[in-house]
């Protein structure tokens, strides 16, 4: 795999922040990383809010890490979710290599968002 990467927790708790880390080992050249998140079963998202130590200014539900910011091929990233849960909800996180606008390589984690 030429990508990875980790949330914590994985079990997702209400106005509780959302830890990543994305690392890329693909040894070609690249563009970035998407991260992209869907709340299944749902219209929800995720609100990520900030990467590389970089404050996100306004509510982004698809991030793209560029490259230029992710020294030794590594970022961390925040979320948090934008909706008190009234179910228990699976998330599902991908994160993707971009290179020329064209997904080279991903990898995807489950997550749970469970209801009080």
């Amino acid at each position: 795999m030429d990508i990875s990467f980790s949330i914590d927790p994985m079990t997702i708790r209400h106005g509780e922040p959302i830890k990543g880390t994305v690392s890329v080992s693909y040894p070609g050249r690249y563009d970035g990383v998407v991260i992209n998140t869907q709340v299944l079963d749902s219209n929800h998202h995720v609100t990520y809010t900030s990467y590389g130590g970089r404050e996100i200014s306004s509510n982004v539900a698809r991030l793209y890490i560029p490259r230029d910011v992710m020294p030794a091929n590594e970022a961390e990233f925040t979320a948090k979710m934008a909706f008190e849960p009234d179910r228990d909800y699976e998330i599902k996180f991908r994160a993707s290599i971009i290179e020329q606008h064209k997904e080279i390589e991903s990898a995807t984690i489950f997550a749970s968002y469970p209801s009080v």
